[in-house]
């Protein structure tokens, strides 16, 4: 039997369009795209199992975005920081130890 969501999505008239735009972005994040594609599905009555099948991901991964958007709506959707050191880049010109003929 499967489970139904305790997170009943109902969108308003702007959070949808801003969603739907998001999905017919070719410049965003694909990561983007998926969550307002999520959403807008949950919000049309779509299970947690159908959307999964339906984009290809795992249910837990639409569980996770169903939730955040049921409870704090669009920011929800913003990717946060992420725990631990952040990415260090060599300095622009090339890597190091590496010599630059001309």
């Amino acid at each position: 039997m499967p489970r139904v969501s305790p997170f009943q999505i109902k969108l308003s008239a702007e959070e949808r369009k801003v969603l739907e735009r998001r999905t017919r972005r070719y410049t965003l994040p694909y990561f983007e795209v998926l969550r307002a594609k999520m959403i807008l599905l949950a919000a049309d009555g779509q299970s947690n199992n159908e959307i999964a099948a339906y984009l290809g991901i795992g249910r837990d991964v639409v569980s996770l975005w169903r939730k955040r958007f049921f409870q704090e709506r669009l920011p929800g959707l913003e990717e946060r920081p992420r725990p631990g050191r952040p990415p260090v880049f060599p300095p622009r010109g090339g890597r190091a130890g590496q010599s630059h003929r001309l």
